[in-house]
């Protein structure tokens, strides 16, 4: 047993056996499916904190001949399965965790200049193979993929190789190419084509980014890439479900309603609703909702990519913010952090990130929950733009008077948005109207679905805003009118049967008619509560 060749269970241990331990094993399956097929290559990518970690050392701990598991395994789902044992420990395991690697060679580096990145890695998991086959290694070789071909062809043993944050260099060393070009040839050698084919058993590599293309190509497309875009067979190992989700909430007593406000909102079509597993766990820990996924990440080069604004990428976070979802092309992106064309290329690369979530289906990105929401403010509020934090903030209190039924508070909110938001030229025309009224109540988008023109009895309802699931708020129906009464909106929403609209719908609603006077620059409203 050894450091990268063939280590032990004992991380995986250590998971098991916490408090807090949600049962992923059934992805050995699909691992298990992959081995002697060909191409035997995964790569699964997700943002920090979704687990990535534990299942690296879950699959090292089943595959490693350097342990014994069956009592570990034993009772989780795997061990269910009717190839549980064909696979179990049977296997050569390399496992490399680059981002601890690529730390221990820049402290050797400050001892030792000649020291190569690269080369330093190698050189170590070579020490370890030279010490279990001293019949095929020799103190001259420094080629990883050349020992392990050597070994495969004097003894047959093949090699299963497991990767944790792959993606470490791109990331940590973003700048460096002939860094870069070194360590793809050194995955080249390892994963793309004879003689790796031979020592090979299976690979699974895991990191934030999928795997980086030049032009068009991919550095190693022969891998199956399991991503936040396109998560795939992955898709039920990403995060928690929600099901498990409701099963923690329940198990410790905690608010399901409210652990979706923060942390829902990714979605997989296979799977359904996705959660964060490091913001619930720590919320289950804590007692306590908070944001704790966004505050592992990099909050600065949050800024930073924002504060690029390709082709108006502010105004797109903006929308975002206000509950909108904005179309993007995922497929220009380079996979890394520096080959930016476009906002869709830093829009993906914040989808892999986890700061949005992606509807495959729709082709369409939005801010996931309260959680990275409020990370998008504070980025936004310490970069200077003070006039959309200002905006938000009066939003806010808009969508609290309305909720009171502070028809008052409403009419003078609604007035300011309306001569701060509309020119001259525009201010007087209903498109305008409406405009400003879907400003006005920018930040109602977070608790609620909006929908213009909704049809609805014998109409169409000008504005309807739908609770989110998450959300314990009223329904509201807005009607507006041009130079009639705010009253007489409120009787058409009636006379009309929007309500009827939301026959589905089993909350509180209310009615709410706006009406601008076109010769005093006036408006009006009336809010009253729909009795069923």
């Amino acid at each position: 047993m050894g450091i990268y060749l063939n280590p032990g269970n004992e991380q995986f241990t250590i998971s098991v056996n916490s408090e807090l331990y949600v049962d992923k094993t059934e992805l050995i399956k699909y691992t298990n499916s992959r081995i002697g097929k060909d191409r035997p290559l995964i790569c699964s990518s997700r943002p920090r904190r979704f687990g990535k970690t534990m299942a690296v050392t879950m699959l090292t701990a089943y595959y490693s001949k350097g342990c014994h598991s069956e009592k570990l395994f034993e009772g989780l789902r795997i061990s269910q399965n009717e190839f549980f044992k064909t696979y179990l420990n049977k296997y050569n395991v390399i496992f490399l965790d680059i981002q601890w690697m690529y730390g221990n060679a820049l402290e050797e580096m400050k001892r030792n200049s000649f020291i190569k990145i690269v080369s330093y890695i190698q050189e170590q998991v070579i020490a370890e193979l030279k010490i279990e086959y001293p019949e095929c290694v020799q103190d001259t070789d420094i080629s990883l993929p050349s020992v392990l071909a050597k070994i495969n062809a004097l003894t047959k043993e093949q090699f299963i190789i497991i990767i944790d944050e792959w993606d470490c260099l791109f990331r940590e060393d973003k700048n460096n190419e002939k860094l870069q070009k070194e360590y793809i040839n050194l995955l080249r050698g390892l994963f793309k084509g004879a003689p790796s084919g031979a020592f090979l058993k299976l690979a699974y590599i895991t990191g934030i980014l999928p795997i980086k293309k030049y032009g068009t190509q991919s550095a190693l497309n022969n891998f199956r890439e399991h991503t936040m875009v396109s998560p795939r067979h992955m898709a039920e190992y990403v995060g928690f479900t929600e099901t498990e989700v409701k099963t923690l909430c329940k198990e410790y007593n905690m608010s399901f309603k409210k652990m979706q406000k923060w942390y829902d909102g990714y979605f997989f079509e296979k799977i359904g609703h996705v959660y964060s597993p490091n913001s619930v766990i720590e919320a289950i820990d804590s007692r306590e909702f908070g944001n704790y996924w966004s505050g592992t990440e990099t909050y600065e080069s949050l800024m930073t990519y924002i504060a690029m604004d390709f082709d108006g990428l502010r105004q797109i976070i903006v929308d975002m913010l206000g509950g909108l979802r904005c179309r993007i092309d995922v497929e220009s992106f380079q996979n890394d952090i520096t080959s930016f064309n476009s906002a869709d290329d830093v829009i993906t690369l914040l989808i892999h990130m986890g700061y949005l979530a992606y509807d495959d289906k729709m082709k369409e990105v939005f801010i996931p929950n309260e959680e990275v929401r409020s990370a998008f403010l504070r980025a936004i509020k310490n970069d200077g733009w003070d006039e959309v934090i200002k905006a938000i903030h009066a939003s806010e209190a808009l969508l609290r008077a309305t909720l009171a039924m502070d028809e008052r508070a409403v009419e003078q909110m609604i007035q300011e948005v309306h001569m701060q938001n509309s020119s001259s030229l525009v201010y007087n025309n209903e498109i305008s109207l409406s405009s400003v009224i879907a400003v006005a109540y920018y930040s109602a988008c977070k608790d609620y679905t909006l929908i213009r023109e909704m049809p609805a009895g014998n109409g169409f309802a000008d504005m309807v805003f739908l609770p989110k699931r998450t959300s314990l708020n009223p329904a509201l129906i807005l009607e507006l009118k041009w130079d009639a009464t705010a009253e007489g909106a409120i009787r058409q929403i009636k006379s009309k049967e929007y309500v009827s609209a939301l026959k589905e719908y089993k909350g509180n609603i209310l009615l709410v008619g706006i009406n601008y006077e076109k010769k005093n620059k006036k408006h009006q409203c009336r809010i009253e509560k729909y009795e069923i």
